[in-house]
C-alpha cells in the first residue's frame, strides 16, 4: 500500500503555496489522521535542549527505577512466548500547563528543565491554537469556532494542556510486551516531539500498521476524539502504539490541546448535511453530545479498548442536534 507518510511544510502557508499546503493539511486530516509538520515556528535550538535535559532526567531519575520496579521481574515471570497485556514498557512523567500548571511543583525536576519546559508549552500552545483555525478553515467553519467550543462555559478555567514525557528503554523481549499498547487520544489535537534517531510509533491505516518515520526538529500532528465528534467524522482518530525496540531508548513528548473539563461537544451543526427537515438533519448527527469531563472519566476505564463503545455509551441521551438559525 502508499506510505507516502504527510510531511507539511508551514512556511509555506506564509506564501503563494498557501492552498496547496492548506489542501495537504486537509488531505493529511480526511485520509491519516496523522501527519508531521516542519518549519512550525518552534526554535531547533530549543526542541534541542527539551530533548537534552529530558533524556538527563530519564537517566538520573528514572532508568534505575525501571529497571528495578519492572524490567528486572516483568518478563522473567511467565516462561511461555505470549504477549503481556496488561502493561507497557515505558517511564512516563506528566507535566500540566493549563488551566494551572504544576511544574514548580513536581519533584526531581531541574530548574534549568522547569524553565525550559514552560517555554516549550507556551509556544506548542500557540501551536496548537493555530492549528484549530487551520482545521476551521478547511472545515468551512467560522475562524476560532474550534477554540470557542474547546475554551468551555463562560464561567471555564478554558481548555486543559498538558504533556506525557515518556521515555521507552531497550526491551529484552519485545515480541511480549508493547512500549505503548493501541489506542486513540481522547482529547483535541496532539502535537508529539519524538526521538529522533529510535523509532517505534506506529498507526493503523487501511488494515495496516505504518510507522511514523523519526524526523529532526518534526513535530507529529495527529486528531483525538473530540475532533472526531466535533466534525461528525469528517477527521477521525486513529489508533496507534509504540513497538518496543531492543537497541535504543525512544523519548516521546507528546502534548495533549483539550477542551475545558466544562466544555460541551458536539458535531458542528455546519457540517450536518444540509436540510429542510430537522429530523433529516438529525439522522445525519452520526455522534453524540456530551460534557468532556463526563467522555474522560469513561475513557480512563476504556483507554485500551475500541473507541466506537465510548461514543455509543452517550447516544442515549443525545439530545436534538443545535441547528443554526436561518
Amino acid at each position: 500500500m502508499n506510505n507516502n507518510f504527510p510531511v507539511i511544510c508551514l512556511e509555506k502557508l506564509h506564501g503563494n503555496e498557501r492552498e496547496a499546503t492548506m489542501a495537504r493539511i486537509k488531505d493529511a486530516c480526511e485520509n491519516w489522521g496523522f501527519f508531521e509538520v516542519v518549519n512550525h515556528g518552534i526554535p531547533h535550538e530549543l526542541m534541542d535542549t527539551v530533548e537534552r535535559l529530558t533524556k538527563d532526567h530519564y537517566k538520573q531519575c528514572m532508568e534505575q527505577r525501571f529497571n528495578e520496579a519492572v524490567a528486572g521481574k516483568t518478563l522473567d515471570k511467565d516462561e511461555e512466548e505470549q504477549e503481556i497485556k496488561h502493561m507497557d514498557w515505558e517511564t512516563t512523567l506528566f507535566l500540566r500547563h493549563l488551566p494551572e500548571s504544576n511544574i514548580s511543583e513536581l519533584p526531581g525536576l531541574s530548574d534549568e528543565y522547569k524553565k525550559v519546559m514552560k517555554e516549550f508549552a507556551s509556544k506548542l500552545e500557540k501551536v496548537a491554537v493555530m492549528f484549530l483555525d487551520l482545521l476551521c478553515e478547511n472545515l468551512g467553519l467560522e475562524k476560532g469556532y474550534l477554540k470557542k467550543i474547546f475554551d468551555g462555559s463562560s464561567s471555564s478555567k478554558g481548555p486543559n494542556f498538558g504533556t506525557k514525557v515518556a521515555n521507552y528503554p531497550p526491551c529484552p523481549k519485545p515480541e511480549k510486551v508493547k512500549g505503548l499498547r493501541e489506542h486513540t487520544d481522547a482529547g483535541g489535537i496532539i502535537l508529539l516531539f519524538q526521538d529522533d534517531k529510535v523509532s517505534g510509533l506506529q498507526f493503523l491505516k487501511d488494515g495496516h500498521w505504518l510507522d511514523v518515520p523519526p524526523l529532526p526538529h518534526a513535530l507529529v500532528i495527529n486528531i483525538g476524539d473530540q475532533l472526531e465528534v466535533i466534525t461528525n467524522g469528517r477527521y477521525k482518530s486513529v489508533e496507534h502504539r509504540v513497538i518496543a525496540q531492543k537497541n535504543g531508548t525512544r523519548m516521546s513528548i507528546a502534548s495533549f490541546y483539550n477542551p475545558a473539563s466544562d466544555a460541551v461537544i458536539y458535531p458542528a451543526p455546519q457540517l450536518l448535511v444540509a436540510d429542510s427537515d430537522d429530523d433529516k438533519k438529525k439522522k445525519n448527527q452520526v455522534y453524540p453530545q456530551f460534557v468532556f469531563q463526563d467522555y474522560m472519566q469513561l475513557y480512563s476505564k476504556l483507554k485500551f479498548e475500541a473507541k466506537q463503545p465510548r461514543f455509543d455509551a452517550f447516544k442515549a441521551s443525545l439530545p436534538p442536534p443545535i441547528i443554526p438559525s436561518a
